[in-house]
């Protein structure tokens, strides 16, 4: 059974972002929250190759391309999430979310559940910030499809 495209890209975001954190930790640069920016580069990456896929086999319909983009995103969010608390767990919970930057949303020593909420929540609202983008970027590139006269 072939898996849909959007659970295919959304693995990929999972395994992208989980692959730099791992490789910021063996660096030692995990505590670094600026560094942790660049997720957000995997959810263009997989959610973009979605939206290709979409346009190269013809779907050029704006809400079923949002759908297709925002399943693909939000995929990756919530793998990467579950990875997070996973990892989290296993090297020692709470002690170990305190090691990560005490900078990055908290002032004071979250938990592993309440840092993975918050992660969660900022991961859908770069999920949809970076479906509407690509969205205005494919959209464009395909508009004189849209209103030929």
């Amino acid at each position: 059974m072939k898996m849909p495209k959007e659970f295919y890209n959304g693995f990929i975001i999972f395994l992208g972002i989980g692959l730099y954190f791992l490789f910021m930790e063996l660096l030692g640069l995990a505590d670094l929250f600026y560094l942790r920016l660049f997720n957000v580069l995997f959810v263009f990456y997989g959610t973009n190759r979605t939206l290709k896929a979409n346009f190269t086999e013809g779907k050029t319909i704006l809400v079923s391309n949002a759908a297709s983009a925002l399943t693909t995103s939000l995929t990756g969010i919530f793998l990467s999430v579950i990875g997070l608390i996973t990892y989290s767990y296993s090297r020692g919970g709470d002690a170990y979310v305190g090691s990560l930057s005490k900078t990055f949303l908290f002032g004071g020593n979250p938990s592993v559940m309440t840092y993975s909420i918050s992660l969660l929540f900022e991961g859908i609202v770069s999920a949809v910030i970076v479906t509407f983008m690509l969205l205005l970027y494919w959209d464009s590139l395909y508009s004189s499809d849209k209103h030929q006269s």
